[in-house]
């Protein structure tokens, strides 16, 4: 009598695991590399333009282009002690600090009145003031100009600190309507009760815990107005008081010779303190995504 011998068993879970762990490679893992190369290499080949030598910079025959044979800091000495690059840092930071501040100051005023007075119309006027970031800054530059002659601010830095909120304060003021909505109303309802005033109560209640919104908000306008380039270009005209987006475009390019390794050392300054800026704050940025308080 024969016997049939016996059929291996397949091992069904490790089927399955190898079968999820493949797909999550292909439709999860894959797509993320191929985005954060994507992403990431416009940084990298701005930091190797930096530190390379000119030498290296237009001989790609001899060097190879996606490394550094012999690194410098030629480039960044050039940009910060031949140039007015601490100037343009300097300006810079103080217009992107100022209209974020003015920008967060009425974005709250004006997101609070909307979503916590409740007047008639109040859904209408935030669509309104939504609807007004969607107008391009190309066209909005051209009566602001006119304004910023007759108020004698032309080539000053005030004239980009009160221009800017003009796309800050729409974009902030929606984002912060929304957040507001979803800090519970019974809060405030006691507290007029026990006899607070609207200006205590947002001070005091709505502030704190708005606080992830403000902060996402302050990134959003921080970053717009440290990377802003046509009203920068537009109202500025000095050498010393031009923006690092607009000077190191318009200074270090002379005819048609453009000084790369400056060009980049000067775009890799110019995008630390904003990486700076949002690292110290990213944990409130992330939970701004989740709301405010869960009833």
């Amino acid at each position: 009598m024969m016997h049939a011998e016996p059929r291996p068993e397949t091992n069904v879970p490790e089927a399955l695991a190898w079968e999820t762990r493949t797909r999550r490679l292909v439709l999860l893992y894959l797509p993320l590399a191929c985005f954060i190369v994507i992403l990431l290499f416009p940084f990298y080949w701005m930091t190797l333009t930096a530190f390379k030598p000119n030498a290296e910079l237009y001989n790609m025959q001899e060097y190879n282009p996606l490394w550094i044979a012999s690194p410098t800091l030629e480039h960044i000495r050039h940009l910060l002690f031949n140039t007015a690059y601490p100037s343009w840092l300097m300006t810079t930071m103080g217009v992107a600090v100022g209209a974020t501040f003015l920008s967060l100051f009425a974005s709250t005023l004006a997101a609070y009145a909307i979503q916590r007075l409740r007047f008639r119309g109040s859904q209408y006027v935030g669509l309104a003031i939504y609807l007004a970031y969607l107008v391009p800054p190309s066209i909005l530059f051209i009566p602001l100009a006119t304004m910023v002659f007759r108020l004698g601010l032309f080539d000053s830095p005030f004239a980009l600190i009160l221009t800017y909120p003009t796309f800050l304060v729409p974009f902030c003021t929606w984002l912060l309507i929304g957040y507001f909505k979803s800090i519970p109303y019974e809060l405030e309802e006691c507290a007029l009760i026990d006899g607070a005033t609207r200006l205590q109560i947002l001070t005091k209640i709505t502030l704190p815990l708005a606080l992830p919104g403000l902060i996402s908000a302050g990134i959003f306008s921080f970053t717009l107005s440290w990377n802003e380039f046509i009203y920068a270009l537009a109202f500025i005209n000095s050498s010393e008081k031009k923006t690092v987006p607009v000077a190191i475009l318009t200074e270090l390019v002379t005819g048609d010779v453009y000084q790369w390794g400056a060009l980049m050392a000067g775009a890799l300054l110019g995008s630390l303190p904003v990486a700076v800026f949002y690292s110290f704050f990213v944990d409130y940025y992330v939970s701004s995504l989740t709301g405010a308080v869960k009833e």
